[in-house]
């Protein structure tokens, strides 16, 4: 029996990473936006070291690595998108400065005061914006920048079929004022605060989803957890488009005083 039920497991957990890396994002992003935060990050040369924590396939950690010099590690949960990391970077003629490697952001395979920057997009919220900024800190060199998205409320008051959407997904979700704040206790200079535009979520991220869900289900014919998946997808583009004014991701920027 227990050998059954851990096959099942792998199998939803093996959907759900066949499921996103089949899209170029695994969350709401950008090239223009990657460009652009690490437009305020003025420290790096051809001997930096950055890392990518929660880097998926490597949408962005392609970008800055063709916008910034220095060396770049990927480290990402699920092994299959360190496959199509490393494949990425081969095809772009980038695998002598970046590399993906398996490993969890909870207990990260680092040096203290290894990197130069440290780079996260839609993923720090897997162990919680605060404690990523606390636990992360330590890998940083001193004047070493930490750039990461968040889910962030853009009101103070919001609609109660939103709040409880987010309370239960990611209880961690705040104000953008709190988020700054919590930035500065954990020991950063705030140096940048900007929401990601609307497209980011749209064009970059569901409707990539969208043009692949159809096939998906197919390929999945009466899985009832890949349809639940896509539902769930569904349902929280319908989410966005309805209530986008109260929500979104927001890049934080901070320099490790």
């Amino acid at each position: 029996m227990s050998n059954e039920n851990k096959s099942i497991h792998e199998f939803d957990f093996n959907l759900i990473c066949e499921y996103f890396s089949s899209v170029e994002r695994q969350g709401p992003g950008s090239p223009e936006v990657t460009i652009k935060a690490l437009s305020f990050i003025d420290n790096l040369t051809n001997e930096s070291r950055i890392a990518d924590i929660g880097c998926g396939t490597g949408g962005q950690t392609m970008v800055l690595a063709q916008h910034a010099p220095g060396t770049i590690t990927g480290i990402d949960l699920f092994p299959l998108f360190i496959d199509r990391f490393n494949s990425n970077a081969h095809k772009l003629n980038l695998q002598s400065r970046v590399k993906g490697i398996v490993g969890s952001m909870d207990n990260l395979p680092f040096r203290n005061e290894e990197f130069d920057l440290i780079w996260s997009e839609g993923a720090i919220y897997n162990i919680g914006f605060e404690r990523g900024l606390n636990e992360w800190r330590r890998f940083l060199k001193t004047g070493g920048y930490i750039a990461v998205t968040e889910a962030s409320w853009f009101t103070e008051e919001r609609p109660v079929e939103i709040n409880e959407f987010w309370m239960d997904a990611y209880p961690e979700i705040d104000t953008i004022s709190n988020k700054v704040a919590q930035l500065q206790k954990a020991g950063y200079m705030p140096i940048a605060t900007f929401i990601l535009p609307e497209n980011c979520w749209t064009e970059h991220f569901y409707v990539h989803q969208a043009a692949m869900q159809e096939a998906f289900l197919k390929k999945y014919a009466g899985n009832r957890t890949a349809e639940d998946l896509v539902a769930n997808q569904r349902h929280e583009a319908l989410l966005y488009a309805k209530y986008k004014e109260y929500y979104g991701y927001v890049f934080y920027i901070g320099k490790k005083i």
